[in-house]
């Protein structure tokens, strides 16, 4: 099992090719790069040239860090066609970085739309139906997030749906603070996903259903935003006991290709304290478990 950071909280203020640096900084061997302007930006074309892909390669090895894992984000599941062809226009370009930098993992969200359910998961499958003999070539999995606001957000769904493609390559990112969008359903997400569970986010929320739905508010009341936070562990409501203990009964601790990501977006300003701080929490985490 490897345990990662994202280190999104850094983009700011530190020059992309820094970024494998602050990781090993704070003491993790492992990273996910999730979207970054100079790089993979959300939705849009990437951004790296051939050049700068090698540059990014020799930024890990000096760091002693391995990039263990990509977080593309495009409009995989959208259901007009014209956006849904220029996602697939990036995939092939972000495939092909991953595998320039000799990354077989890619975790990504569904996106589409939720008020279209049936064109959007009808898109998500077009999609998957081009990018998965490229991915295939190049020996790289992938792992979906029903993240809040894709057309599918309950991870049982996300699960069948992934599960209709018939395909070993496609797996599962269970994301802890989207567990009260998921359907707070931890046991039986991480059941049903078996082995197909590959990649696991660790960072808190707070539960959007408790105190009658009002344990944080969004206005105007009926708007359909999704709002939930990526705070470090111990300042939501997830449970991470419970959770850890899922993931010890699916055996996901217990494989050697398992990714755990400290993804915390809510603490910029003391990002490599928090950072440390997440490492040492999921490190205990797991011994516990």
């Amino acid at each position: 099992m490897k345990i990662a950071l994202d280190p999104t909280p850094f983009h700011p203020d530190l020059p992309f090719l820094e970024l494998p640096k602050a990781v090993a900084d704070a003491g993790y061997k492992y990273m996910q790069l999730a979207p970054h302007d100079a790089f993979l930006p959300f939705y849009v074309h990437p951004k790296a040239d051939d050049e700068l892909v090698k540059d990014f390669a020799a930024a890990l090895k000096k760091a002693n860090v391995e990039l263990c894992s990509l977080l593309p984000v495009y409009r995989t599941s959208w259901p007009d066609e014209r956006e849904r062809q220029t996602a697939v226009r990036n995939w092939k370009r972000a495939i092909e970085i991953a595998a320039l930098l000799d990354v077989h993992v890619i975790n990504s969200e569904f996106s589409g739309i939720p008020e279209r359910y049936e064109e959007s998961e009808a898109a998500f499958y077009a999609t998957m139906e081009e990018i998965l003999p490229l991915l295939e070539r190049e020996g790289i999995r992938i792992n979906f997030d029903p993240h809040p606001y894709d057309f599918v957000e309950n991870g049982i769904d996300a699960l069948r749906i992934t599960r209709g493609l018939n395909s070993p390559l496609v797996g599962a990112v269970y994301v802890a603070p989207h567990t009260f969008h998921y359907g707070n359903n931890v046991d039986g997400i991480t059941a049903l996903a078996g082995k197909r569970l590959r990649s696991v986010y660790i960072s808190d929320s707070y539960d959007h259903h408790r105190s009658h739905d009002l344990r944080y508010i969004a206005n105007p009341p009926g708007t359909n935003a999704r709002v939930h936070q990526h705070l470090k562990v111990g300042d939501g409501d997830v449970d991470f006991k419970a959770l850890f203990a899922a993931l010890k009964k699916n055996g996901f601790l217990d494989r050697e290709d398992s990714i755990i990501v400290s993804n915390v977006f809510a603490e910029d300003e003391t990002a490599h304290e928090t950072s440390v701080y997440q490492r040492e929490t999921i490190e205990r985490l797991v011994a516990e478990a």
